[in-house]
């Protein structure tokens, strides 16, 4: 009975993966090279990076996004040149700062804006928010997703009245609106 425990919980796993990939406007092959450059990129900068400082890799359709803090500048550079070593990104955004890590308390702060945006953005009745990825660092929130110009204009506008936001940075992708299915509220 265990055992068929286990492939249950695998087959429902598979399955909410397999819906969520449906929505996803990136492409199967997309979402699994930014998951593949997410993971080889954490496992570089780590390596690279030892002590000096932590970084985060974050990558939507390929645009990858490197956050944290790090020691010096040298460092943050290090960083930059590791990550467009190891993945297959078509642009890279070096947000990574120069200052000691973060607190524990930042870090819970960071936490709860980014679940205050994602409702916000949920609450959003003409904003597709499955399609936007957040990713909160000191009080700063960047978007990322593929989304038309008025998709982006109306998610920063939400997510810059989210009570905690410091700065909103948008790391979009753009699409027509003929190539987006319409929102429903």
């Amino acid at each position: 009975t265990l055992g068929l425990t286990g492939c249950g919980a695998l087959i429902a796993a598979g399955a909410a993966a397999g819906a969520m990939a449906v929505v996803d406007r990136r492409t199967i092959g997309a979402q699994t090279e930014d998951q593949g450059i997410e993971m080889r990129g954490a496992t570089e900068l780590s390596s690279a990076l030892g002590s000096a400082g932590k970084v985060s890799v974050t990558s939507y359709n390929r645009k990858v996004l490197l956050t944290g803090q790090v020691a010096t500048e040298q460092d943050k550079q290090k960083a930059e040149r590791v990550s467009a070593a190891i993945s297959n990104d078509r642009s890279l955004h070096n947000e990574v700062q120069v200052l000691c890590a973060t607190s524990l308390s930042t870090t819970a702060a960071d936490s709860s804006i980014t679940a205050r945006v994602k409702t916000a953005l949920l609450s959003a009745e003409d904003l597709p928010a499955d399609q936007v990825k957040v990713v909160t660092e000191a009080g700063t929130v960047f978007l990322m997703g593929l989304v038309t110009r008025r998709e982006a204009d109306r998610a920063a506008a939400v997510t810059s009245r989210v009570g905690g936001v410091q700065r909103v940075v948008t790391v979009f992708e753009f699409i027509q609106e003929e190539q987006a299915p319409p929102v429903h509220g």
